[in-house]
């Protein structure tokens, strides 16, 4: 689900007018629908699609409210971290994965070989996006894409994804009428927008289709593409819990903050199983919930997984079940502090916004530039620089 829509993104509006519609100009988003239909028509052409695969392509396209609330209902990444991946990582969903793995495991070793991607990370993701195939959403997929390009608070993201399909069409890989998927356009077994199809789609099962929603090979084998594509580093570790010494110096900790493994260890910093990875590796120290909460060493294939999706809950949830499939243990809970409320990290935002900090909008969850700007106020207040937003921090504000 690359840097999925499905997240509390902000993107630029586009809000300007482009010609080429018979009898005038067409609107870049919003408008009546059906005249938004026949600019998307005519620059298909323009972007040298065939006039009547164009017409059938967008024949029955219709405006889907049910998008559009789903795309503002996205409470679930207002929850913390031990409470997210809690709910998601059930043991069924960690048995189910492992019967996978035996039964893929030809593909996933070719995948291995090939792209360097790890079994457990194509687990991982392939388990939180659809349960393995199970659950890939019902949403017409290109009334669903349509209706947000149309939507005018992400036009630019949702609009080329169109395109992308209708080429998807055109190659015999897409039905208009009965393609289905997540409400935000994603596709298949791993939720890939079209765009990313058309990019690092592999035909895995060599049957000359790329069918996401039917086939773990086709699907597998692209996600391992695009996420080298990405950068992916071969045979380098991604996330390992850590233990910490209660003298960290906790203004270096977070993902805006880096040194080598070997300085980290010689900080206190210890795998709390096994051994810390290579010496001369990046890593940061991530703390989801503070201090006191479960700790650890984020390697730079961490950050590969914010192009997949934005959430730090999410990718930090995804990347933690991938070394659950490989082995780790259940995290240590420990005993973080209480966190902040919806409306209370709302609060927080506005009055961190106030300050001068970008945020990235009021939207009461606790994303990378709200977490920055809390360590910034914990400094400047004398606070442990944790990057965990409490309720001290916010009546000191």
């Amino acid at each position: 689900m690359r840097l999925s829509p499905s997240l509390p993104v902000l993107c630029l509006l586009s809000l300007g007018l482009a010609s080429g519609a018979p009898g005038g100009a067409w609107a870049a988003c919003g408008g009546d629908f059906g005249g938004f239909v026949a600019g998307l028509r005519d620059e298909a052409v323009r972007r040298g699609h065939d006039a009547g695969a164009a017409r059938t392509f967008l024949a029955g396209v219709r405006q889907d409210p049910a998008v559009i609330r789903a795309d503002r209902a996205q409470g679930v990444f207002q929850r913390d971290f031990i409470d997210f991946s809690r709910r998601l990582i059930s043991q069924s969903r960690l048995d189910n994965g492992r019967q996978n793995a035996a039964r893929y495991d030809a593909v996933f070793d070719k995948i291995e070989r090939t792209y360097g991607v790890s079994r457990g990370v194509l687990l991982a993701f392939w388990a939180l996006e659809t349960d393995f195939g199970a659950v890939q959403g019902d949403f017409n997929t290109l009334n669903a894409l349509v209706t947000l390009a149309h939507d005018c608070r992400r036009p630019d993201l949702f609009r080329p994804q169109v395109f992308s399909a209708l080429t998807l069409y055109e190659r015999g890989d897409f039905d208009p009428a009965r393609t289905t998927g997540a409400w935000a356009g994603e596709i298949g077994q791993v939720q890939m927008l079209p765009a990313d199809i058309l990019e690092n789609g592999v035909d895995g099962d060599g049957d000359g289709h790329v069918l996401l929603k039917t086939s773990a090979p086709d699907a597998l084998m692209s996600a391992a593409k695009m996420l080298k594509g990405l950068g992916w580093r071969a045979n380098e570790p991604w996330l390992q819990e850590i233990v910490i010494p209660a003298n960290l110096d906790w203004a270096e900790i977070g993902l805006d903050h880096g040194k080598r493994v070997s300085d980290w260890a010689r900080l206190g910093v210890r795998a709390r199983n096994g051994s810390l990875g290579p010496g001369n590796l990046s890593a940061s120290v991530l703390l989801p919930m503070g201090r006191n909460g479960p700790a650890f060493l984020a390697y730079p294939n961490f950050r590969v997984y914010f192009e997949w999706n934005q959430s730090l809950v999410y990718v930090t949830t995804a990347a933690y079940l991938a070394t659950r499939f490989e082995g780790a243990p259940i995290f240590d809970p420990r005993a973080p502090e209480p966190g902040l409320s919806g409306s209370e990290m709302k609060a927080l935002q506005q009055k961190l916004s106030r300050r001068g900090h970008d945020v990235g909008g009021i939207d009461g969850i606790l994303g990378e530039k709200t977490r920055e700007a809390v360590q910034t106020e914990q400094i400047r207040l004398g606070l442990p620089a944790d990057s965990w937003p409490t309720r001290a921090l916010l009546d000191r504000l």
